[in-house]
């Protein structure tokens, strides 16, 4: 299968070619890899010549720097890369981010896991981090879920459930809409993938705002949001956190904040949330 890769890049200067080289060591070579400079303002350019000049595999789109905001920024840089190629060549389309560290078969195990498996949809591995010298498991989702800086997607599967949305939540909205299309999720544990830097180290957005606006983005009703909220204070331990996350909530239903789902994906999401509700809290 061919592989259309897509890696958005914001001053990725230090990170990058550790990201692009490890795409050339991959043990499956039939890819093409489009790297959208995202207004960088260090040489990260200069790094994506080195690869476009070495490679023909490589490309690049440069775009102006854009509102650093959670999700929707690096969604943004990643359509404009895919409207620059034909998706017909195509079967498998990823989107990666420029800070990360592939095992040299992770290609080739994606691809024999689609072939093998025409259920499934979305496949990728495990991140890693690097904690006293040593790569440790990131832990900041369930090992069944593909986290963002490594998805990829079956092509007829990215198609049906419209692609990526450009907002807050997306790494979440994805397996949602494309399992209740028939289609399947899947995590590979032995592909270690190493995460360069931690994510969300350069967000300014404060963490109560950010859980209130991703519930609110993700189309949660009042009720699944507030249970949602409460769960995060009780990791925080703080009754306070629970209604800065609620008001920052409330704030976004006031101002109508535009969804980028429809009606019917909403109820998707929000029949999807109560059903793991019923299962892990209620026992239903």
């Amino acid at each position: 299968m061919r592989f259309l890769i897509i890696i958005p890049a914001h001053n990725e200067e230090q990170n990058l070619s550790f990201t692009l080289d490890s795409l050339l060591q991959q043990t499956h070579s039939d890819f093409k890899i489009v790297v959208v400079n995202d207004g960088s303002k260090d040489k990260t350019p200069e790094v994506i010549r080195k690869y476009t000049e070495l490679d023909f595999r490589f490309e690049t789109i440069n775009l102006q720097k854009s509102e650093h905001q959670p999700g929707s920024k690096v969604v943004h840089a990643f359509k404009n890369g895919l409207q620059t190629q034909t998706l017909d060549e195509f079967d498998i389309i990823c989107k990666f981010d420029a800070d990360i560290i592939l095992p040299e078969n992770y290609l080739e195990t994606i691809d024999h896991a689609f072939v093998n498996h025409p259920e499934y949809g979305l496949v990728g591995g495990l991140l890693y981090v690097e904690k006293d010298g040593n790569w440790v498991y990131e832990g900041n989702s369930n090992k069944h879920h593909v986290r963002g800086p490594m998805k990829a997607y079956r092509k007829e599967c990215f198609l049906k459930m419209g692609g990526l949305r450009e907002t807050l939540g997306w790494d979440n909205l994805d397996a949602i809409l494309l399992e209740n299309l028939g289609w399947k999720e899947v995590v590979i544990p032995e592909l270690h993938v190493k995460l360069i830097k931690v994510k969300g180290a350069d967000y300014t957005i404060k963490p109560a705002d950010y859980y209130g606006r991703y519930f609110y983005f993700l189309g949660l009703n009042r009720f699944l949001a507030y249970i949602a909220s409460s769960k995060e204070a009780m990791k925080s331990k703080s009754p306070a956190f629970f209604f800065d996350i609620i008001q920052s909530y409330e704030r976004c239903r006031s101002e109508k904040l535009e969804l980028k789902i429809s009606k019917e994906e909403q109820k998707v999401v929000n029949d999807q949330r109560w059903k793991m509700l019923k299962k892990k809290w209620l026992k239903m």
